[in-house]
């Protein structure tokens, strides 16, 4: 067998062909590696949804390499003697193949880029399987072109500061790569039109909704859906409904038809919810974008377009833009500069553990019964279900962190660790004590019911903080008043919120107390 000059690998989260790591690729002396093994779908509890989109998304790209003519060794998760891990497969394929470099772009997951490392450097020199001179393989690393901004660039923007703004960094990347910009300025004067952006749908509901973009499974994703079923079918969720997108073609799609149908509806009720609707106006491409199905310019591009030929107004262009060039950048900063310390962060020293409901939806409480059910089904749950939903209650309840963000990374298709994690400990949990988000995002029942949530189905009423028909919510919530109340009075976003417990009377406070116990001690909120 002739020298591997090049040896590319590809991650289950890097599906393009025209990645980093191919430049330069040479099909007469170069290869591809990609490895489809059961760590990533036990190393925590993935879904059923997730696992699924990871393998036939990868599988389809198998096939887009091999009509591209890059030779592939591909390892299939059902392939005889499958060994399991990365790094097992991996180890196993330089000793083969014997390559004088490892190529990749730069990966989204600290733990997987520790394991490649330790797999290059204690790899063989190459002369010994090949009888001619050679040494260790050498690995690099090349930026990923998804992203408008460098790990170094957010770190020299980083530098100094003790709390990270998303706000200032957003600005300026509008400015550095002209997005929304009209001569030196943002359009329409301002940079930010999120309070444009907090509408709810009132009693009369959200009315007919344009269908979302779905994709019937063709016959490599109806053999990933029995693989999965068969191999982890202890794992949560179903596959009854799956219909995402799988390939570059079907993504572009999805972002045609959401951007002629949801956008221009998005920014305005992005932060609504309604009962039994999961997907409403979003736009459900971040799995796609997170895959690399999708580039980030193409999205920002789309929207911009679509804005300034005056079919989408500017705050619904703005708040998909600010998610994008600006949330998504900025998460992925602070996860590569804050990494491996940052997952450890537990800033409330939040020690209860995570209900055992979260992984079944059998919960008395309907908002959670509603967003985890309808996560368990389709892998997906729009931000301000995860937020204020899913993550309020965690908070509340005081649950560690670390158990908050392995359920997350778990159960959402789109979870990818740099993006997943700094959003779930840092902005939903408040475990970095401040570093990415300016206060803890508290809130009573009321704002749930107020932004559409089930509550009218509830046995649990918003507007009472203490006895049996009290929403847990609005108790815990008090009840996180008085925990953290010195803490919360030093912030002045949430000092007001402090301030509002001399309304409670001492026994007031006493009877939420001994309620929030009776939630945490597990006495309220299962489903009977």
């Amino acid at each position: 067998m002739s020298r591997v000059r090049h040896l590319v690998l590809v991650l289950g989260d890097q599906l393009d062909l025209d990645a980093a790591a191919f430049d330069g690729f040479d099909p007469s002396q170069d290869a591809v590696w990609m490895a489809e093994v059961a760590e990533e779908s036990t190393q925590v509890w993935s879904s059923k949804q997730r696992s699924a989109l990871f393998l036939s998304a990868m599988r389809h790209f198998a096939e887009a390499l091999r009509a591209a003519g890059r030779p592939l060794h591909y390892r299939q998760l059902d392939d005889p003697g499958n060994l399991g891990s990365l790094a097992a497969e991996l180890q196993a394929a330089l000793a083969t193949l014997a390559p004088q470099r490892v190529l990749m772009t730069a990966p989204g997951d600290w733990r997987v880029w520790q394991a490649i490392k330790a797999c290059v450097q204690a790899a063989e020199p190459s002369a010994a399987a090949h009888g001619e001179p050679g040494n260790k393989p050498e690995l690099e690393v090349r930026e990923d072109r998804h992203f408008y901004t460098t790990v170094r660039q957010f770190a020299a923007h980083a530098k100094g500061r003790k709390q990270l703004r998303l706000e200032y960094f957003y600005r300026e990347l509008r400015q550095r790569h002209g997005v929304l910009m009209d001569e030196g300025q943002p359009c329409g004067g301002q940079w930010n039109f999120d309070a444009d952006n907090r509408a709810s749908f009132g009693a009369a509901g959200p009315g007919l909704l344009p269908a979302r973009a779905t994709f019937e499974p063709d016959a490599i994703t109806r053999e990933v859906i029995e693989l999965v079923n068969t191999r982890f079918a202890e794992h949560p969720g179903t596959l009854d409904s799956f219909a995402w997108a799988v390939t570059r073609e079907q993504a572009l799609q999805a972002l045609q038809r959401f951007i002629e149908e949801r956008l221009p509806l998005f920014g305005r009720y992005e932060d609504a919810m309604w009962p039994g609707e999961p997907w409403l106006y979003h736009s459900q491409l971040s799995a796609a974008l997170n895959l690399k199905l999708l580039a980030a310019r193409e999205v920002v591009a789309a929207a911009e377009a679509a804005y300034r030929a005056g079919r989408v107004p500017l705050a619904s262009a703005e708040g998909l833009i600010r998610q994008i060039l600006g949330w998504r950048e900025f998460v992925r900063g602070v996860y590569w500069t804050q990494m491996p310390a940052y997952a450890e962060r537990n800033a409330l020293d939040a020690q209860q553990p995570l209900p055992a409901w979260y992984w079944t939806g059998r919960t008395d409480m309907a908002c959670l019964r509603d967003a985890i059910t309808q996560t368990l089904a389709h892998g997906y749950a729009h931000h301000i279900q995860r937020l204020m939903v899913t993550g309020l209650f965690a908070l509340l309840l005081g649950v560690r962190p670390q158990q908050v963000h392995e359920w997350y990374l778990a159960v959402y298709v789109d979870a990818v660790e740099w993006v997943e994690l700094p959003n779930t400990l840092g902005l939903s949990q408040y475990a970095d004590g401040g570093l990415m988000a300016s206060k803890p995002y508290v809130a009573s029942g009321k704002y749930i019911q107020g932004m559409g949530g089930p509550c009218a189905q509830c046995r649990y009423d918003p507007a009472l903080r203490s006895g049996e028909r009290a929403c847990p919510y609005t108790t815990l919530y008090w009840d996180f008043l008085i925990r953290h109340q010195s803490l919360l009075s030093q912030n002045a976003r949430t000092a007001l919120q402090v301030k509002n417990l001399s309304r409670l009377s001492e026994a007031d406070q006493q009877a939420v107390q001994e309620r929030a116990e009776a939630i945490r001690s597990g006495a309220v909120g299962a489903a009977a």
